[in-house]
């Protein structure tokens, strides 16, 4: 059978390779969506002074900012989480809330959240790739007739690429930064941030960075 001729050719083993992406990005979205992104709960009472979340004391910081207590869920704050008032809870190391993913991202859950985008920009960058090859351009009614669907499907794959690309290209910035979404658009906000010697304490170098937060 044809089916076979083209197993035996290896044609399909890109469609197989493409389905299992399309496979993996759906099963990232909601593992990262429904997991707990790092909620502080009331009996993870944390002493003054210490992050459990940063796993070092960074001694830039200066010693009379208190950890404060949640004005909304009454729990002590680690240094690093915000209350998000959409799920109700406090996240260590907060960085947004993805209304995509209908979740927050933080300490737990930010990781797989950059798997993710990459899987995804991976199997966008394929898909708008296979729509452009199967277009060919003829100035006729009777053309755009006939590949419509091929090029509105390439124009919101280009859209979703974009869009994917910034959000992937943002957060692998602020990571290698050691900051957070937060802290980057808050940071006259935050009284640790605010009252700190250095503009960003946290800062380790890029490759320190990158491997307390992937590692």
């Amino acid at each position: 059978s044809d089916l076979q001729k083209q197993e035996e050719r290896g044609e399909l083993v890109q469609p197989l390779i493409f389905v299992l992406l399309v496979l993996c990005s759906v099963l990232l979205y909601f593992k990262v969506s429904l997991m707990d992104p790092g909620f502080v709960k009331p009996e993870e009472e944390v002493k003054e002074g210490e992050d459990k979340g940063q796993g070092v004391v960074i001694p830039q910081i200066p010693g009379d900012i208190k950890l404060r207590r949640c004005g909304y869920c009454l729990v002590k704050q680690p240094m690093r989480a915000k209350h998000c008032q959409l799920c109700q809870h406090c996240v260590r190391r907060y960085d947004h809330h993805c209304p995509w993913l209908e979740n927050c991202v933080g300490e737990r859950n930010h990781p797989l959240f950059i798997v993710y985008l990459s899987v995804q920009l991976v199997v966008l960058l394929w898909g708008g790739h296979v729509a452009w090859s199967g277009l060919y351009f003829e100035q006729s009614w009777e053309w755009l007739q006939h590949n419509i669907f091929l090029l509105v499907s390439f124009l919101l794959i280009f859209i979703f690429t974009i869009v994917v690309l910034l959000l992937l290209v943002s957060h692998l910035y602020l990571i290698s930064c050691n900051t957070t979404t937060w802290e980057f658009m808050s940071h006259h906000r935050i009284s640790y941030l605010r009252h700190s010697e250095l503009e960003n304490p946290f800062d380790q170098g890029i490759i320190l960075n990158l491997w307390r937060f992937f590692c």
